[in-house]
């Protein structure tokens, strides 16, 4: 089934209906649905092919699911079923995935559908608490202090090796030795391994090795433990344990593995000891979506799963729920020219949405005007009705975002950044949660509550003595991300006074106790920024994937075929985000002036219109067409942005003359590093006339300029409209409408003095 509405799903909800992030009545039951009367009833709405993985409780069982197919769904109705049809106990099934949020989202799933007691964690949180379990019997005493960063101590390390770091090879550095850790390989043995596995080391493998020992002696002289060390001690009990692994399998006697396909040669150690000679396990992925070779994962394990377990039952899910034809075309078209032994076991998706439109590609004449452009489109889908939290900007490293921050605050679109504070550890949230469950102690008795006559009345009675009011206040600063916490509370009462019709507040605080306690977090408005590795099972009804040259995709360190390979499985990740809408885009230079000699990325050539289907190997590009018709400038197609006036060239640092390349740098038109010489007094006297021409416009302060855009001007002092346009956030449009102020205060002037009024000239 292709179009309409799809057996194994809700039905689609169009995007208009998510106006301002609100729900609808057709969509608020997949949110609180109610809990299923029977064992029967939780099987009703699963398409054939997850019905079939939910009856599949015995012996071992392998879901080959691809992007968008309702995986997740499926492995919480089998748990589920079992749990309700008696034939699972809930005590004995632990469900593993990579992230808490993940986690927490399947523990959510397993509540609502009545599956309470199923322990579903982390790797390392379920390895976490076993070995605190274990430990004073296993070992004797309290367990080591768990250090949750690890760069301080490797910084250490390195220092007392008398080798200098800096802060980007101190990440490197704390990378591989996680990466050593979750292959196995001690110290002495780290060199041997970067050469057998091809690793590319980001430098001399003896001194990492060197580095790496000295860590490993920190951590034994102050009795501390990393993340790492949970694995690996818990595998070391239990292998040493027997008495203490029968222990743990009495407990757990079935295993759910998520994203199977991510799982290290350390995770698989594990999974195994937990097993023993058993094999009630059920495993879920898709080799298409491995992503974290980097970290130790392998697809090995699931590709091979049928090896080891020959009676397995395999199922596939192909049926894509999330994307649309357009965009699982795309998709499909990524894979289909994969190479390598997880291309071998690609799924071909078939989309089970109505049409869409299809992919837009856009090729822009450098980097700020790609952002820019991006900023443009992204405005004009918000007003045609997509929510801003439905819209995502995704690129390939984090050092990406600056241009995209800037360009969404001078477009006035909130952002919100992936990998920012957990939704229930932010300060408002808990202090709204403290102020909910106080008025809902002191129930009709609470004055704050008097008139309200509804659960979203009261909600919002309390929640206006916390900041949250009626109209969202301007900008995207920390003001309006306090406001947006507290209006997705408002907007989390109102779905579920809907789904539950005459809830009290003390039931809806107990619903956002259990969230808490599951990490599962109502929406929060604002454009998401995100790597294509955080972005990792999440979805947004508009993506945005930019920065696609060679060199960024695949990224320029990736040599061998695997690592290329693993890179197109990247963009396929990105591009799977997608429900509806799917922009591609590049940039022919980095920064404005500068040579375009960028090439879009080679795993999009005959995939995207005007380009040849060439190989994938080879070179940096392929050399595909350039697509003239998605061309994109200042708007027009067919057209490339001009270099802004007086730019010509690449920019380079005002203090020492080096060529720059990061966006910060470029911003401030120096190095990082070089010496400020702004001028302070002038920088204050630039914000304090920002503040009041914010208010003029009534919009907030970033609209005028940003903060760095101010630093900027501050450190190069303009005294021309030439000066002053080149300063990156600057621009013709902001130059004619407040130029002359900028360059009056610059001067030292009072704003409307003409130059040389009041200097004592006659």
């Amino acid at each position: 089934m292709t179009n309409g509405t799809p057996c194994g799903q809700p039905p689609q909800r169009p995007l208009t209906t998510w106006q301002h992030g609100r729900v609808t009545a057709a969509t608020h039951s997949t949110l609180f649905p109610q809990v299923p009367d029977s064992a029967d009833a939780v099987l009703d709405g699963l398409d054939p092919e997850q019905r079939e993985v939910a009856l599949a409780l015995g012996g071992p069982v392998c879901v080959l699911a691809g992007a968008g197919t309702g995986k997740t769904r499926a492995i919480t109705h089998r748990i589920a079923y079992g749990v309700r049809a008696g034939i699972l106990q809930p005590t004995t099934v632990l469900a593993v995935t990579f992230t808490n949020r993940a986690a927490g989202e399947m523990r959510g799933r397993l509540r609502q559908l009545g599956a309470t007691g199923v322990q579903a964690r982390t790797f390392h949180s379920a390895a976490l608490r076993q070995l605190q379990y274990f430990w004073p019997k296993a070992v004797g005493g309290e367990l080591p202090r768990l250090v949750e960063r690890k760069v301080q101590l490797v910084a250490e390390a390195a220092a007392r090796c008398g080798i200098r770091l800096d802060r980007n090879e101190l990440r490197d550095a704390t990378s591989e030795i996680e990466w050593a850790k979750v292959t196995q390989t001690v110290p002495a043995d780290y060199p041997a391994a970067v050469v057998k596995t091809q690793r590319d080391a980001p430098r001399d493998p003896a001194e990492l090795s060197q580095i790496y020992a000295m860590y490993e002696q920190l951590k034994r002289d102050r009795s501390v433990i990393d993340f790492e060390d949970v694995l690996l001690l818990t595998v070391g009990i239990l292998q040493d344990r027997h008495d203490i692994a029968e222990h743990v399998r009495r407990q757990y006697q079935h295993f759910v593995v998520d994203e199977y396909q991510d799982v290290s040669p350390l995770q698989q150690r594990l999974l195994d000891l937990w097993l023993g000679e058993r094999d009630d396990l059920c495993v879920v992925g898709d080799a298409g979506q491995t992503i974290y070779s980097f970290t130790g994962a392998t697809p090995d394990h699931l590709l091979h799963f049928r090896t080891r377990h020959p009676d397995a039952t395999v199922v596939k899910l192909v049926r894509d729920y999330r994307s649309t034809p357009q965009v699982v075309h795309l998709a499909n078209g990524l894979l289909s020219q994969a190479r390598g032994k997880a291309a071998e076991h690609r799924l071909e998706l078939v989309s089970q949405r109505d049409k869409g439109p299809e992919p837009v590609y856009t090729e822009y004449a450098d980097e700020p005007a790609e952002a820019e452009g991006t900023a443009r489109r992204i405005r004009e889908l918000i007003a045609a009705g997509v929510p801003a939290g439905e819209i995502a900007v995704l690129y390939r490293v984090n050092s990406q975002s600056e241009v995209y921050e800037q360009a969404l605050a001078d477009a006035g679109v909130p952002y919100q950044l992936r990998g920012a504070e957990r939704f229930f550890d932010r300060p408002e949230v808990r202090e709204a949660g403290v102020a909910l469950r106080g008025a809902a102690r002191a129930g009709g008795n609470d004055s704050l509550l008097d008139g309200a006559d509804d659960l979203p009345s009261e909600v919002r009675a309390v929640l206006s003595t916390k900041g949250w009011t009626s109209k969202p206040p301007a900008g995207s600063g920390a003001v309006r991300d306090r406001w947006e916490s507290l209006a997705a509370l408002v907007r989390l009462a109102e779905d579920f006074e809907q789904a539950r019709p005459g809830a009290t507040l003390s039931d809806l605080v107990a619903e956002l106790d259990e969230r808490a306690a599951a990490q599962h977090a109502p929406t929060v408005q604002g454009v998401t920024l995100a790597s294509l590795h955080s972005a990792k099972g999440l979805e947004w009804d508009a993506a945005f994937l930019v920065g696609l040259t060679e060199g960024m995709m695949p990224i320029a360190y990736a040599k061998t075929d695997e690592q290329v390979e693993e890179e197109r499985r990247l963009l396929y990740v990105g591009v799977t985000r997608a429900r509806f809408h799917l922009s591609l885009s590049w940039a022919l230079s980095r920064s404005p002036g500068g040579r375009g000699n960028r090439r879009a990325t080679r795993f999009l050539n005959g995939l995207r219109p005007g380009s040849a289907a060439l190989g994938t190997r080879g070179g940096a590009g392929g050399g595909g067409g350039i697509d003239r018709g998605s061309r994109a400038g200042a708007g027009a197609a067919g057209t490339q942005t001009p270099a802004r006036p007086g730019r010509r060239g690449p920019v380079r640092c005002r203090v020492c003359g080096k060529t720059l390349t990061e966006a910060g740098e470029m911003k401030l038109m120096r190095c990082e590093d070089c010496p400020s010489d702004m001028d302070e007094a002038l920088y204050e006297r630039l914000r304090e006339w920002r503040a009041d021409r914010a208010k003029e416009i009534s919009q907030p302060a970033y609209c005028v300029f940003t903060d760095k855009t101010l630093m900027a001007i501050a450190e190069a002092a303009p005294g021309t409209e030439g000066e002053l346009v080149v300063i990156a956030g600057v621009g013709n449009r902001k130059l004619t409408r407040f130029g002359a102020d900028v360059l009056a205060i610059c001067a030292g002037r009072t704003l409307g003095q003409e130059p040389g009024e009041g200097d004592g000239e006659v």
